[in-house]
């Protein structure tokens, strides 16, 4: 018989595993906290359910009966023959009332008569009748359930509990030409949220269930819903790995849907509580907490190790910006705090919570009450060691300490004695670093701000750093154990919490990568519109000798010389401003705000002075704040960032929500744990490295409904350098280097050339997208060109969508940074980007070139989202190998008779009078050898004769030199401008890749 590719065979599978008729030999998932085991469900008829009261009637009263027969004799003695109907009549009613989760954990009374309608697995085996109630939950599935009270609507999959609906799946199988996409479509078009079943809170979560990812929602709010990814990552990003033994989504069915796991999520993860504000203060709207994959995973791993291992651990949890922390170390702080060994014993007295967040403290009181109906549980210390004692010696189960107060914790719990502690670190480092500096209120003097930088870089060291000191001053402490949450650990905070190798390498307990919240849309990626900018300055010596200086110390005393200038300042105010009013103010529906980040306070003083000076004089509706800690004393006067913003320094934070607060300049403080969906570009002053250029820079990351993308304008550092420092965080980082604006109009003659877009073909999209066209009409316009298209070779197809490709990133970068004022190049842009959707969309996914599938939005045709072309890295754990800079012979070849590439740059010196530095030559080497290396090069050198090479060549040499401007600008546009010049070099370049592709050719 022929394979079965229906959505149906797909709803037959899951519902087979669910119900046990389906062999699970090897599970897809191991938490290292036992294997679920699948199976374990009942089929049940559509018939079966109650649509007017949504439920399962006879597995309610099946339960019920078997669970609480007295109980239930009781409620029948004074109903009767009703005593069915009316119990399930109030079960429905209070559900609609307080919500199934409610319902389950609380129970419902009728007359005097209370039932439980769900017991969760005991700790222990010591009382049995508790484990035979635990056995007699029944859990259900139906297919087709027909929900609807008023339509003859069915969702594709319910499982209930004892009768009470949990979750909802719609399913799509993309053997017929859907995904989990087409799933999320049907229940916001499809599935009214207005119908009782889908009412908030009636089932806990829905799934939309594709063969190859999974997402899921516990709200509907028609077109509004969100829906959040619920996979396991693969490969460092999103999505899930291939299952060997079928759907890469089996792990939902098989094991997070598996009995167990499910009373164990009501149990200790999902949550109905209030949503609060940044303060901490309650909105008055709810929400339902159901964690992502890598929250269960994650917790469930540390809860089962802490069980199994109890105190006197160490555990590193690396999870992105992104991840829900909060929502995770609150989970993990209720399950510690109690927690019981197989023994019936608790494994923590005591659970210790390190943090700065206002808001931590009371979302994990809010989590506690929900689980364990008990208040005063959580204890908040705000300072000192007096506080905490108190907490510790009451037997407080749950302490949430600042991280001010976090080096009296061990003295606090080493006078507790014979007690267990777990201590939950969230992020080691603080939103405020420099409010913690050593002489918070020393007053900076320095009399030039290059001096004023030396005496900024000398700062002590961070939290993370104190934190890391703190716990290896009191060395392995036996009944402590430590949970540090960060998404950057240093090197000594992986050796510290990390897990050893067999190598000798360290490596987190838990990763949830920068790269894969990026991939799953809960952080923006902020290297995806990244530009440099070169100080291009002649400096003249004003004696005749010519003394010697260190080359080190004499190039960093000249930088900084410029950068004391009064003029560079106000310079780089200028771009800063007009860039920013050109490019950033109207993005997020007109809320964008920008922080400039500076390399000491005095810089930060005079940045401040500078920029109001500026938009005053220019009259720009902004205003800038700035933040700073101690005292700052420049030509004889003091300032401090109360002063100069004219309020308190503790509401920094809170004015600059304003809406006329657009630019915040800072001096190492709100660089990292800063929070602002609004920030949306930042204009970096300041040499950043390692984990403080990802700290950093990820201020912009958080995203916001109308927030498409992220801008980095960097006066200081360069491309490599910061690519080389997200690395090890990131995994996958896209870099747009400078690019001349000129290679734009060379693109756009060579997609002209093709054919396959004409004149009247733009003129009619841009009419119809201007003057409030039908989407009709924009297809019937894309379908002329996708013709024309067809019509083409093969491989002049993938020359035009390389092409279109170049064009579309490269405008939507050029188009930020440059003033573009050419109407034919937006109307071809505006035309290209759905074309180009249109074209991937018709190709095989293996087909498709990876870097155009990021960078085209086949969702969105607005004109002004920005997308940068980029340079990707390597995608994997293993940091960015070093940059290939060539030896002495440039090209690394077999030793034959060629030219020394020092006497070529002599020749050219000589007739074009460019004197060529170290830089140059080894730009020039790399180029050389991008060119060697190059397979269409060599192919083309191998079957063609060398006219015919050369034209490979200058090709490839064009694009290989565009895609390294930024790298030496100066000499790139001493290439292009002169064309001499260019084709000399080219000439010599040339001649010598000839010549070592075919000695490599002989002596294979």
């Amino acid at each position: 018989m022929p394979v079965d590719l229906s959505e149906t065979d797909f709803e037959k599978t899951i519902v087979e595993t669910l119900t046990g008729g389906r062999d699970v030999s090897e599970p897809s998932v191991d938490y290292d906290a036992g294997r679920f085991t699948p199976g374990g469900y009942e089929h049940r008829d559509p018939d079966d359910y109650d649509r007017e009261r949504c439920l399962l009637p006879q597995d309610l009263y099946d339960f019920v009966v078997a669970t609480q027969p007295k109980e239930w004799r009781r409620l029948k003695e004074q109903f009767g023959q009703d005593t069915k109907s009316r119990f399930t009549q109030r079960v429905s009613q209070e559900i609609e009332k307080r919500g199934t989760l409610n319902v389950l954990r609380r129970g419902v009374s009728l007359f005097g008569c209370r039932f439980d309608l769900v017991y969760f697995r005991p700790s222990t085996s010591r009382n049995p009748d508790l484990q035979k109630k635990y056995r007699a939950n029944a859990f259900s599935v139906v297919r087709q359930l027909p929900y609807s009270t008023s339509t003859g609507h069915t969702i594709d999959l319910c499982l209930f509990l004892n009768g009470l609906p949990l979750f909802t799946a719609e399913l799509k199988n993309p053997v017929k030409g859907q995904n989990f996409r087409d799933a999320i479509h049907q229940y916001r078009k499809d599935r009214d949220p207005r119908e009782p079943f889908f009412q908030f809170g009636r089932c806990l979560a829905h799934f939309a269930v594709g063969s190859d990812e999974v997402h899921m929602t516990t709200h509907l709010e028609g077109e509004d819903t969100t829906f959040l990814p619920f996979n396991q990552g693969y490969d460092g990003g999103a999505g899930n790995p291939p299952d060997a033994h079928g759907y890469r989504t089996e792990y939902l069915w098989e094991q997070v849907w598996a009995p167990d796991s499910v009373l164990n999520l009501l149990r200790h993860y999902i949550a109905t509580i209030e949503k609060l504000d940044d303060e901490g203060e309650p909105t008055g709207e709810k929400k339902i907490i159901f964690p992502r994959y890598h929250q269960m995973r994650s917790v469930r791993r540390l809860v089962e190790d802490a069980r199994s291992n109890g105190p006197g651990e160490r555990y590193l949890i690396q999870h992105s910006a992104g991840s829900g922390k909060s929502i995770s170390i609150a989970v993990l702080a209720h399950q510690l705090a109690f927690l019981h060994n197989d023994e019936d014993e608790s494994v923590f007295d005591t659970v210790v919570v390190v943090t700065d967040r206002r808001v931590l403290d009371k979302q994990i009181a809010q989590v506690i009450l929900q689980f364990e109906q008990e208040r005063g549980v959580v204890a908040n210390i705000e300072e000192g060691a007096t506080g905490l004692e108190d907490a510790l010696a009451s037997g407080k189960r749950i302490v949430v300490v600042t991280l001010q107060t976090f080096p009296y914790v061990a003295d606090a719990i080493r006078k507790q004695g014979g007690r267990d502690f777990a201590i939950i670190i969230d992020e080691a480092h603080s939103s405020q670093t420099g409010e913690y500096r050593k002489h918070l209120n020393d007053t900076l003097s320095a009399s030039s701000l290059e001096e004023a930088e030396d005496e900024d870089e000398t700062e002590e060291a961070d939290l993370e750093d104190k934190i890391a000191a703190e716990i290896q001053k009191r060395g392995h402490q036996p009944n402590v154990s430590n949970f540090a949450f960060t998404a950057t650990p240093k090197a000594k905070t992986l050796e510290l919490f990390g897990e050893e190798q067999p190598d000798g390498s360290y490596e987190p307990f838990d990763v949830y990568s920068m790269r894969q919240a990026i991939d799953e849309g809960f952080i923006l990626d902020v290297l995806q519109n990244y530009t440099t900018y070169n100080d291009y300055f002649r400096l003249l010596k004003r004696i005749e000798d010519d003394p010697q200086y260190d080359t080190k110390q004499a190039s960093r005393l000249l930088q900084s010389f410029v950068s004391v200038h009064e003029h560079t300042i106000q310079e780089k105010t200028e771009i800063i401003v007009e860039h920013f009013a050109e490019k950033v103010a109207h993005r997020i529906a007109g809320q964008a705000k920008a922080m400039v980040v500076t390399r000491s306070r005095l810089h930060a003083v005079r940045f401040k002075r500078m920029l109001d000076q500026y938009l005053e004089d220019q009259g720009y509706p902004y205003e800038a704040l700035v933040a700073f800690s101690g005292t700052v004393e420049d030509q004889g006067i003091e300032y401090t960032e109360a002063s100069m913003n004219g309020f308190s320094d503790t509401r920094t934070r809170q004015v600059f929500e304003r809406d006329e607060n657009r630019f915040l300049v800072v001096a190492n403080k709100f660089q990292t744990g800063f929070d602002q969906p609004l920030l949306h570009t930042m204009y970096v002053d300041k040499k950043l490295g390692g984990v403080n250029a990802v700290q950093t820079l990820s201020r912009l990351n958080r995203t916001h409904p109308a927030k498409e993308e992220t801008m980095v304008l960097d006066f200081v550092n360069d491309a490599e350098g910061i690519r080389e420092a997200f690395q090890p965080y990131y995994e996958r980082t896209t870099l747009q280097e400078g690019t001349d604006p000129d290679r734009l109009y060379d693109l756009e003659h060579e997609i002209r050339e093709f054919g396959i877009i004409t004149d009247e073909d733009l003129d009619a999209f841009a009419e119809i997208w201007h003057e409030g066209g039908t989407q009709e009409e924009l297809h019937s316009v894309l379908d002329r060109c996708v013709d024309r298209y067809e019509a083409a070779r093969e491989d002049e197809q993938t020359d035009f969508r390389r092409r279109l490709g170049r064009y579309v990133r490269l405008y939507a970068f050029l188009a930020q940074v440059v003033p573009f004022e050419d109407v034919e190049l937006e109307k071809l842009y505006i035309l290209a980007k759905p074309l180009l959707s249109k074209l991937l969309a018709r190709l095989d996914p293996a087909d498709v070139p990876e870097e155009l599938l990021q960078y085209v939005d086949i969702d969105s045709y607005r004109i002004q989202q920005s997308r940068s072309g980029t340079v990707q890295l390597e995608e994997g754990e293993d940091p960015l190998p070093p940059q290939t800079t060539g030896g002495s012979g440039g090209g690394g070849g077999s030793g034959g008779p060629k030219e020394p590439l020092s006497e070529i740059l002599e020749r050219l010196n000589e007739k074009f009078g460019y004197d060529f530095t170290e830089e140059d030559r080894v730009f020039i080497e790399q180029l050389e050898q991008k060119l060697k290396d190059h397979d269409a090069v060599q192919k083309s050198i191998e079957v063609n004769d060398e006219s015919d090479a050369r034209l490979t060549f200058d090709d490839v040499a064009e694009d290989e030199l565009q895609d390294m401007v930024d790298r030496n600008f100066q000499l790139y546009k001493k290439i292009t401008d002169n064309e001499a010049f260019g084709r000399m070099l080219f000439d010599f370049l040339f001649d010598r890749t000839l010549e070592e592709v075919r000695e490599e050719a002989a002596q294979e």
